[in-house]
């Protein structure tokens, strides 16, 4: 069952306890505040409720600062690998620069021994997720 975390003008924030899913829908480009926020919130929930998939739709989010990405590099990805998270996707449209945010985090999932996926439509993504459950 899905329930809405957050759901604010630069991201809505979900979780469905069924699949054990939490997901972040970007809506638009975002300071780093409100980036890692989304995050830190996500994080904070998955501490009380089991998140063992995590799915990003960046389709609307724009580009990510350098220092964000770093920050998911050292901070948040090891700490969500803590509280339980097995294995993410990421839903995106193809963006050059989106690829290259993309390959990055790719490249740090691999060194955490984290499986990712990429695709190109929700409906793609949500039956990945389910081949879990």
């Amino acid at each position: 069952m899905k329930k809405v975390i957050q759901d604010a003008d630069y991201a809505e924030i979900s979780y469905d306890s069924e699949l054990k899913l939490g997901k972040i829908r970007w809506k638009r480009k975002t300071s780093t505040e409100e980036y890692q926020y989304s995050f830190i919130t996500l994080l904070g929930f998955a501490k009380e409720n089991q998140i063992e998939i995590f799915l990003s739709d960046i389709r609307d989010q724009q580009v990510v600062a350098p220092d964000n990405k770093r920050w998911l590099e050292t901070e948040m990805l090891p700490k969500a690998m803590d509280v339980g998270l097995k294995r993410a996707g990421v839903i995106f449209d193809g963006n050059v620069f989106k690829k290259y945010y993309i390959n990055m985090i790719i490249k740090v999932t691999n060194k955490f021994g984290l499986p990712m996926k990429v695709f190109n439509t929700e409906e793609e993504a949500m039956a990945w997720v389910k081949e879990f459950c």
